[in-house]
């Protein structure tokens, strides 16, 4: 696994938007709806839009109908770490990157059974898409 990223938060406020160094580092969600979540047959990889780590790939994209981009798996087992997250008297699962600790989303058992059975909920401005990659 490759070493952690760290830098300060001025100097991750530097390089992101507000909003996204508010969902990416203060585990904010943005409004549902408000992002791409739209399911394209373009190949092609979500990218870290902090450290640019290879998150989730188009192809595992599906429409879950909740407003967010819904995978049923991480681009690898490595790429994300996932965290017991009980805010706002919830009990779910926090999905984080495994090279910088950003804050995507949180992954939920109810995806495709089809496939794995898991939905991995993210914020669109917490990833980048890179096409043809």
């Amino acid at each position: 696994m490759r070493r952690k990223i760290e830098k300060s938060d001025s100097e991750w406020r530097k390089q992101l938007t507000p909003e996204q160094y508010r969902v990416t580092r203060e585990q904010g969600t943005e409004p549902p709806f408000s992002g791409d979540y739209r399911v394209t047959d373009e190949h092609g990889i979500y990218h870290c839009v902090c450290c640019h780590a290879p998150l989730f790939e188009n192809e595992h994209k599906f429409d879950a109908g909740c407003g967010w981009p819904s995978f049923d798996r991480p681009f690898t087992r490595n790429s994300v770490e996932e965290h017991p997250d009980t805010s706002h008297s919830m009990q779910r699962t926090e999905v984080t990157c495994a090279r910088c600790n950003a804050h995507l989303g949180h992954v939920f058992p109810d995806g495709p059974a089809e496939t794995t059975g898991l939905r991995y909920c993210i914020n669109s401005v917490a990833v980048e898409f890179h096409a043809g990659e």
